[in-house]
């Protein structure tokens, strides 16, 4: 089996590699177009700014190439907000594998923006994840995707919203499967295994 993480000018790759390897999985990190295209299983990691890393995957033409995919992609954190139609970080079009909106949490008292830490799940459809319904997972981010008709598993915190997405091949989660311990294992063992 062909893994290709999607490299670009987002960070995470490295806590993505080390969970890759602790698991035993055979992977490529890279942003040649090819070889994401010839991989059967591709993870779409990140952490960072959206409208930075959009003109990057342009310059780059890997914007065409990720939403021509047809193997299964999972896209984390930033990767799943960049799947997304538009964010509102810094007014910024996105991929639009998923016809949704990026919000920023709104400032409320005694909760903190950016959101980090750990947050159970509640599932709402089968996906990767069955079975981790109330299960603990790690977040670390200030925009969130409101639960929409591709919700597959939700988180509340300041408001409802999508811990995790499905459309046909495209798999998104919020929270970090790499930092998020045997629940965070399952989610990326189910993943290769799809």
């Amino acid at each position: 089996m062909k893994v290709a993480v999607v490299k670009y000018n987002a960070g995470n790759i490295q806590s993505v590699s080390y969970a890759l390897e602790r698991m035993n999985i055979d992977f490529e990190v890279t942003s040649e177009p090819d070889k994401i295209r010839a991989a059967d299983k591709v993870l779409f990691p990140g952490v960072g700014e959206a409208s930075t890393t959009m003109n990057f995957l342009r310059s780059c033409k890997l914007d065409k190439v990720i939403v021509d995919l047809k193997q299964p992609v999972l896209g984390i954190c930033l990767g799943m907000q960049l799947l997304c139609r538009f964010s509102e970080e810094n007014n910024t079009d996105c991929l639009g594998v998923f016809e949704e909106r990026v919000k920023k949490f709104e400032p409320t008292p005694g909760m903190k923006v950016p959101h980090i830490g750990w947050n159970s799940l509640t599932q709402t459809k089968d996906w990767i994840g069955e079975g981790l319904n109330e299960k603990y997972v790690y977040f670390v981010h200030s925009y969130y995707v409101p639960v929409n008709a591709y919700t597959v598993a939700q988180t509340d915190y300041i408001v409802p919203f999508s811990a995790a997405m499905r459309k046909n091949n495209f798999h998104a989660v919020q929270f970090h499967p790499e930092k998020s311990a045997e629940a965070g294992e399952e989610i990326l063992k189910k993943f290769m295994e799809l």
